[in-house]
C-alpha cells in the first residue's frame, strides 16, 4: 500500500493522539462549540477515532483480495498491532517493530510509524485520523454523513470529496460508537483500499503484540 508520508502539523498531533491519547500529546486544543458545519463532521469523527485510542480491543478486518487483517490494542502498557498478510507493525511508547515475512525490525519508538504500514493492505485509524486533519484545513472538501451497522455495532459514517494534500482525494469512512474503525474504502494511486471490520472483542488474543514464530529479528533501537 502507498505511504502516507506528508503530515502537517495538525496530522501529525492527530496521529499522536490517536495513538497514546491526550495524556500522552500534551495539549491537543479545546474543541470548538459552534453548531455542526462541514469543518465538525470532519472534526467530530476525527475525535470519535481518537476515543478509540483508549480502548483495549481485538479487531478483526475482511480486507481487498478478501484477505483478513487484525489490529490489537492495550493500555498497560499502551501497544498497538496491525496484522495483515505479510507483515506486522508493533508500535510502543518504547520501541516500534515492523515485520516483513521472516523478517523483523525492531527501531526506536515512532507513534507516526502507525500512519504509514508501509507495504500493508490496511489503513489505520492513525492513518485516517492525519488525513481527517489535512481534510479540515480545506474549505473545498465536500462531506456527506450517514449511520449504519457493521459487524453488528453502530458506525457514523462520512464521506469525503475534492481532498488534496491527501493519498487519497475521496474516500469513506465509518467508524463505530467506541471510537474503532468500522471500514475505510479509498483509491490510493491507483491501488484499491477497501477494509471492512468483520469481528470486535475487548480481549486479545496470546500472541498479540508478540513476532511471528521463527522470525528473524534485528534489534536497531540503540543504534
Amino acid at each position: 500500500m502507498p505511504t502516507v508520508t506528508r503530515l502537517t502539523a495538525a496530522a501529525v498531533s492527530a496521529v499522536c493522539l490517536a495513538l497514546f491519547g491526550a495524556a500522552g500529546c500534551g495539549e491537543t486544543g479545546e474543541a470548538s462549540a459552534a453548531p455542526l458545519s462541514r469543518d465538525d463532521l470532519i472534526t467530530e469523527t476525527a475525535t470519535q477515532l481518537a476515543a478509540g485510542a483508549a480502548l483495549a480491543y481485538s479487531a478483526k478486518y475482511q480486507i481487498a483480495g478478501g484477505d483478513t487483517a487484525m489490529v490489537n490494542r492495550a493500555q498497560r502498557p499502551l501497544r498497538a498491532e496491525w496484522v495483515y498478510p505479510g507483515g506486522r507493525l508493533i508500535v510502543t511508547s518504547t520501541v516500534t517493530i515492523t515485520c516483513r515475512q521472516s523478517k523483523c525490525e525492531s527501531t526506536a519508538a515512532d507513534p507516526a510509524a502507525a500512519a504509514t504500514l508501509d507495504e500493508g493492505p490496511l489503513v489505520s485509524a492513525e492513518a485516517v485520523q492525519a488525513m481527517l486533519a489535512t481534510a479540515a484545513l480545506d474549505p473545498t472538501v465536500e462531506t456527506a454523513q450517514h449511520d449504519t451497522t457493521i459487524a453488528g455495532r453502530h458506525a457514523t459514517c462520512l464521506t469525503l470529496s475534492g481532498v488534496d494534500g491527501t493519498p487519497a482525494r475521496s474516500f469513506d469512512l465509518c467508524v463505530t460508537n467506541e471510537g474503532v474503525l468500522a471500514s475505510f474504502t479509498a483509491t490510493v494511486d491507483g491501488t484499491r483500499i477497501d477494509q471492512a471490520l468483520t469481528s470486535y472483542r475487548e480481549d486479545l488474543p496470546d500472541d498479540a503484540f508478540l513476532i511471528p514464530p521463527g522470525a528473524e529479528l534485528i534489534d536497531k533501537s540503540t543504534k
